[in-house]
């Protein structure tokens, strides 16, 4: 039976996974529209309203990653956690698709995922269940005050979720450096780092 549901949609491409633990990793993404988290250094502020962007249903969406032969699909945003994604999943697994989510958990996490980065922010508090659902915690640095605010989030997640901090792309310079030496000492040793390798490489 054909599946109607609908989804605002930014876009879809195929790609490599440039961040975490799968860095490197083929992938199709589907970036959802709509965000209410609203990051000042986000890079894909055109995600943010969900208006303007075209509903596209989830045989439609299916279809472009099974086509796209990549065995492994990222659903990202914007905040993909503003919509039920039981849906699209279910689909998803039934062509036996590895399913990752991207999400700064503000939002219930609905959906069956193999998979979950949780990348929380400080404009809009996570819920305390979004913590313990992540597979990886992806903490963003801006700027020094930053890792303070990274370890208690990483008080929140559970002892096995890997812990990740990732430079902010246009500060990344100065925040290398500073990355440097909190991972060289005996706590930032739980840490890794995490680049955009995706823009270093020039591709979506």
């Amino acid at each position: 039976m054909a599946d109607q549901m609908t989804y605002p949609v930014m876009e879809v491409f195929p790609t490599l996974q440039g961040e975490g633990r799968y860095t490197g990793s083929p992938a199709y993404f589907i970036r959802l529209a709509g965000c209410d988290v609203g990051c000042s250094w986000c890079d894909v502020k055109e995600s943010w309203p969900a208006g303007g962007h075209p509903l596209v249903t989830v045989d439609e969406l299916v279809l472009g990653a099974k086509n796209s032969g990549l065995p492994m699909v990222v659903v990202t945003g914007g905040e993909p956690c503003m919509y039920d994604l039981g849906s699209l999943t279910a689909a998803l697994r039934k062509e036996g698709l590895k399913i990752h989510l991207e999400t700064s958990g503000a939002h219930p996490i609905r959906g069956d995922f193999d998979w979950i980065t949780l990348s929380p922010k400080k404009f809009k508090a996570c819920l305390p269940e979004s913590y313990l659902r992540a597979h990886e915690l992806k903490v963003v640095v801006v700027n020094k005050h930053d890792l303070t605010w990274a370890r208690e989030q990483a008080l929140n997640v559970n002892e096995d979720t890997l812990l990740y901090l990732q430079p902010e792309w246009d500060r990344k310079d100065k925040v290398h450096a500073i990355l440097m030496a909190f991972l060289g000492t005996g706590e930032g040793s739980l840490w890794s780092l995490s680049t955009q390798t995706h823009k270093y490489l020039g591709i979506p």
